[in-house]
């Protein structure tokens, strides 16, 4: 039997890769909290807590962290 003949078993994530899947996704997770809340109890009142720092540029920022956390976990070769 030659080695192309051989069935491949190695998994082609390793517990590297699937650590920094499950970061990223946290890392998404709290970009989305962050992102929550700036409503105000009267609906007839508008608030202006919507257009604060941490909605507008920092929310986003972490979600996209996470999501390159996600390309790198899934397009790198970790050594096993």
């Amino acid at each position: 039997m030659s080695n192309n003949d051989q069935k491949n078993t190695k998994m082609p994530i390793t517990k590297t890769g699937l650590e920094l899947l499950l970061i990223g996704v946290i890392v998404m997770i709290v970009g989305y909290l962050l992102m929550m809340g700036g409503n105000s109890g009267d609906p007839n009142t508008f608030s202006e807590d919507i257009f604060d720092f941490q909605r507008l540029v920092a929310a986003p920022a972490v979600i996209v962290a996470g999501i390159v956390i996600e390309v790198v976990a899934i397009m790198k070769v970790f050594k096993s």
